[in-house]
């Protein structure tokens, strides 16, 4: 499954992620932040060779609950989740490899 390009028009509640199964990856941000923007391409490299990870995007900002149930302080953060349950996140990533290292993590676990 390639990255998604776009963010969620409805915020999804917690439990909604907690609940998911599988390997899913959230990532808070908006579309004007810059530090957003330039993580797109590295994001979209990575998630090349993970077809089987869900990626959710979340549009974060003030009064959105989501992304301080997850103390999302800069964008884009990137929370790597298994079966709902955290296991590894990224601030500003610098790379596609520092992503992909996470996605692989999650994707094992389930192997």
């Amino acid at each position: 499954m390639p990255a998604n390009a776009a963010f969620e028009e409805v915020e999804p509640k917690r439990e909604a992620i907690d609940a998911l199964q599988g390997p899913a990856v959230v990532e808070f941000g908006t579309g004007w932040c810059g530090h957003c923007r330039a993580a797109q391409p590295l994001i979209a490299s990575a998630f090349a060779d993970y077809a089987g990870v869900r990626h959710i995007r979340i549009e974060d900002g003030p009064g959105r609950r989501l992304g301080r149930s997850f103390s999302v302080k800069l964008w884009p953060t990137l929370v790597f989740l298994r079966d709902g349950k955290e296991l590894a996140r990224l601030v500003r990533p610098g790379t596609a490899a520092e992503i992909e290292s996470k996605l692989a993590l999650i994707e094992a676990r389930g192997a």
